[in-house]
């Protein structure tokens, strides 16, 4: 009988991820999941996970640590080989991340910084520390944003990391091409999550001005987001190779 595929997915324990790493779980995936302290949902995650007939586990990571990655990937490679046999996975989703919302003039260093450790050079550096454990034939999933295509007065950090990590997920399709691995971006528009704050859930002014700019009518939710991620991770998927899918419903077309 063939073993389950495998997805490791970073931030998996609410909001995008967590839609993401249960829809995996639908497609008949083992997941591997990172939260970056709340232990409590990340156990919910996985005792839903294992509810839907599949192998899951979580691991605490910081996205913006980079000196602490090789101990993850080192925690998570010994996992996966005593309940496998194996430290391969095969699917990487970049998806761990926080806001930002600062005016260009107002940003300072230290948000800068911040912003492009969790959202540029950790998901430059953990992809890189994976790759010797990603299988031939893999898929790597980065999750950019709307933001990168459109301007939001306050996202100038944020949207512009998100457009470093779309191009740098053009070179991933490139130069792992010979190793049958592709690399796509999902860029979601605003969303109904616990996301800076719950800023697009909550603010009923910026929830109303969103469904105002989106041709489907509405913000988007959770449910919308998983369930592309997990397609790009099926055999269906197997052609989409460097390309980016913005998930937005239609936001400022």
């Amino acid at each position: 009988m063939a073993k389950n595929k495998i997805a490791l997915v970073t931030g998996g324990s609410r909001g995008l991820g967590r839609n993401m790493a249960i829809n995996l779980a639908k497609k008949g995936i083992d997941v591997i999941l990172t939260y970056h302290s709340n232990k409590e949902e990340a156990d919910h995650v996985v005792s839903t996970i294992e509810a839907l007939g599949q192998h899951a586990a979580a691991f605490q990571f910081n996205a913006g640590d980079i000196k602490s990655f090789d101990k993850v990937i080192a925690q998570i490679t010994d996992h996966l080989k005593n309940q496998t046999g194996q430290s391969n996975f095969d699917f990487l989703i970049n998806n761990a991340g926080t806001a930002l919302y600062a005016p260009f003039m107002e940003t300072t260093e230290e948000q800068f910084d911040a912003v492009y450790n969790i959202h540029y050079k950790g998901v430059f550096f953990l992809t890189q520390k994976a790759l010797p454990f990603i299988n031939d034939g893999g898929r790597i999933i980065n999750i950019s944003s709307g933001l990168a295509r459109f301007a939001f007065p306050g996202s100038s950090a944020y949207g512009s990391m998100k457009g470093a990590i779309e191009v740098l997920t053009r070179y991933l399709a490139k130069e792992l091409g010979p190793r049958s691995i592709a690399a796509n971006v999902v860029a979601p528009g605003a969303i109904e999550t616990d996301f800076g704050g719950g800023h697009v859930r909550d603010n009923k002014e910026t929830n109303a001005h969103i469904a105002s700019v989106t041709a489907l009518g509405r913000a988007g939710i959770p449910d919308d987001i998983g369930g592309v991620v997990a397609f790009l991770c099926t055999e269906d998927a197997r052609w989409i190779n460097g390309q980016r899918i913005e998930v937005s419903g239609g936001m400022n077309l």
